[in-house]
């Protein structure tokens, strides 16, 4: 069974299994030319990330599954700027603690089709401080202007900013999950969950507890 989070019951197990559905869509992203990442795309989102994909026609019920967890990956996506060549400027999480610039926004029309390359400077790795504010709105520009560039980030990646080596984990996800991405307040209830965890007592024990 399934050890519960601060007493959260039932939400807990559903933040469990999306986690676990998230490592299958998290790969989609890590491992694109995987025989899986591939069948997917090719049938899901040919032309778009997984980030952007839709249900699509007939969706299977594993696909259903695997976009459900699509907010999680989301939550914990973030880019890491090399050249900029293979990140979009809009719906893509490359700005500070992995936030986007919404491709909704009155600018997006004049930046859809461009990446990130586009706004950095010609001389060096560093932003194109004229550009910028010529493009965006004030406070979108400053997000911008303050996402830090690292001259040892060669090539655009992205990774898992929930971890410190910046790899998926079900572990990480799960704790994200029920401490960012989900209410569970309703859920949560007064008590000294975790000293009865800590009991040195069978499993089945705790858990009638």
């Amino acid at each position: 069974m399934h050890k519960t989070h601060g007493g959260m019951g039932l939400k807990d197990l559903s933040a469990f299994n999306i986690a676990m559905l998230g490592k299958q869509a998290w790969k989609f992203l890590s491992e694109p030319q995987s025989p899986v990442s591939r069948v997917f795309k090719a049938r899901y989102f040919p032309t778009k990330s997984f980030l952007n994909a839709n249900i699509g026609h007939n969706p299977s019920y594993v696909w259903r599954s695997i976009l459900r967890s699509r907010f999680i990956v989301r939550g914990g996506a973030r880019w890491s700027i090399g050249s900029g060549a293979n990140i979009p400027i809009l719906d893509a999480p490359w700005l500070t603690n992995g936030e986007s610039i919404d491709g909704n926004i009155t600018q997006g029309l004049y930046v859809r089709d461009f990446n990130v390359q586009s706004l950095l400077s010609e001389h060096g790795k560093s932003w194109n401080v004229l550009l910028v504010p010529q493009i965006f709105s004030n406070d979108i520009a400053e997000a911008i202007l303050h996402t830090p560039l690292y001259d040892q980030v060669i090539q655009d990646c992205l990774i898992w900013k929930a971890e410190g080596n910046r790899c998926y984990t079900v572990r990480s996800a799960y704790r994200l999950c029920v401490e960012e991405l989900m209410d569970v307040s309703h859920l949560r209830h007064p008590g000294s969950w975790q000293d009865i965890w800590r009991l040195t007592v069978l499993q089945k024990v705790k858990n009638l507890l």
